[in-house]
């Protein structure tokens, strides 16, 4: 039975909770390590390191990438799978450009089959490489963005992989999130309505993409019972059923929801799109300390292992006819985030990552990862990233946004913050590190730019780490020497 806000106030009391302290601030914020990277269709593997052997977490220094894509720890290799204006749709179209969440299943034949969004927003002239509007695919033909599927065959040495259009139409696809039935719930992160942006039909919606079976992707519709707001990322609670989704927006800042599934509903393939505007309940959540006190932002935590008993608020207007979602509420009812970004299900509850705190935030950080426990009713702050003073330089993190549990122990993260991007792992007791860093400068020499990471999954064997960089675009299959917790 869940904790009640009584019994969370009185259990905090007798135990301290809301005040444990695994990690220092300090060494999170200046973790070091980076990634590089290289474009081709062969194996790059990282150079030898002529150090002796690493101890302690990860796996060590990341070796520089002689063809400046991709920097990686000795030992490890990649492959491009997909890049845009390189590789090809099978209907001979490019592969759409910034590759944004992506999940991996077990397809057939043991290959592996991915799903991939694009995050384009706005109309169709604003990009090279929109998303192609296949037959029957489309949602609103005025829109940049979708979702393609990428097949990976076993023997991806000796044949070719393939790609096709899972949904086109669609607008701002960013980190979406999977499901325990094997399809891909794709997030449209805007609030823009027919009329507005050049868009012929509202937006701002979850879709369902069937990765298995393209027939099923037909006449694709919005499920409208999630909500249309600034949506980034969704996970399914599989015991409860519950969906629960994350909002970047600022403004005021975004939210995390919860939807309820009305009583008797079934999930499973295509089932959500078929339920009604108002089915079952959106709620807002709203967290409070130890003390009882409510907690009106989550920048509020400054120590890992900070603890916060979490209610639900009903929303008013999940379709936010007049006034978006998140300014529904006044500042005493919900508590806000800025940039909530990526979401995993896994141990029995969500991670959820907030990817800075500034501004209108009553706190700073570069980043926070929080787990919610549904069957407890708690959320815990595992990770926080101090305010990097230096990002253009190597040697720390700033900025998470997409998120995968490992097979090896903790989290990767792909990061989207100021000056070099990482992915880096980081372990239950708060520790990060290092697992690659992006060289491929989008920039000038006397100013180098480094797009993000995103998309970060494991393939379903644990054996390949997927990962994107945003722009202009590629797909890159890690592999190597994993081990637990990278010790």
């Amino acid at each position: 039975m869940p904790l009640s806000r009584r019994d969370f106030v009185q259990r905090s009391a007798a135990t301290g909770a809301g005040v444990a302290l695994v990690g220092a601030v300090e060494v999170l914020a200046t973790a070091p390590g980076a990634l590089a990277a290289s474009p081709a269709a062969k194996d790059h593997p990282a150079p030898h390191q002529p150090h002796g052997p690493h101890h302690g977490p990860g796996y060590g220094p990341l070796v520089t990438d002689p063809a400046g894509l991709l920097a990686l720890p000795a030992g490890f290799s990649y492959r491009v799978v997909t890049r845009t204006g390189v590789t090809r749709l099978d209907t001979g179209e490019s592969t759409p450009s910034n590759h944004d969440g992506t999940a991996a299943f077990a397809g057939p034949r043991g290959s592996t089959v991915l799903v991939t969004n694009h995050e384009l927003a706005g109309p169709r002239s604003n990009w090279p490489h929109p998303v192609p509007l296949a037959e029957h695919l489309v949602y609103d033909p005025a829109a940049s963005g979708g979702c393609t599927v990428v097949e990976i065959p076993r023997h991806w040495q000796h044949e070719p992989h393939t790609e096709w259009v899972g949904i086109a139409g669609t607008s701002t696809n960013c980190a979406g999130g999977s499901t325990p039935w094997g399809t891909w719930l794709t997030c449209e992160e805007t609030e823009d309505r027919a009329g507005s942006n050049g868009m012929t039909k509202d937006h701002g919606y979850v879709f369902e993409v069937d990765p298995h079976d393209r027939k099923a992707n037909r006449g694709p519709e919005p499920i409208k019972a999630l909500g249309r707001y600034a949506h980034e990322a969704v996970v399914v609670d599989p015991k409860r059923g519950h969906l629960y989704l994350t909002e970047d927006a600022s403004g005021p800042n975004g939210l995390l929801y919860r939807w309820t599934p009305p009583r008797g509903f079934a999930h499973g393939r295509g089932r959500l799109a078929g339920l009604g505007a108002s089915a079952g309940v959106l709620q807002a959540f709203r967290c409070f300390d130890s003390g009882g006190r409510f907690v009106d932002d989550l920048s509020r935590a400054t120590r890992i292992g900070t603890v916060y008993g979490v209610d639900w608020v009903d929303v008013p207007d999940r379709d936010a006819r007049t006034t978006s979602v998140r300014k529904q509420f006044t500042g005493d009812e919900v508590t806000r985030a800025r940039k909530l970004e990526g979401m995993w299900w896994a141990d029995g509850g969500a991670y959820v990552v907030s990817s800075y705190a500034r501004e209108e935030s009553p706190g700073r950080h570069d980043g926070a990862i929080w787990f919610y426990q549904p069957s407890r009713r708690t959320l815990t702050l595992k990770v926080l990233l101090g305010v990097n003073a230096a990002p253009e330089k190597d040697g720390a993190f700033d900025g998470p946004d997409n998120i995968t549990v490992s097979p090896y122990g903790g989290v990767v993260v792909a990061e989207d913050g100021n000056g070099v991007q990482h992915l880096f792992g980081a372990l239950d007791d708060g520790s990060t590190y290092p697992l690659a860093r992006n060289e491929l400068n989008i920039g000038t020499e006397q100013a180098p730019e480094y797009s993000e990471f995103t998309g970060v999954t494991f393939s379903p064997d644990g054996a390949t780490l997927y990962a994107n960089i945003q722009t202009p675009g590629i797909m890159l299959a890690i592999t190597g020497p994993w081990r637990r917790n990278g010790c």
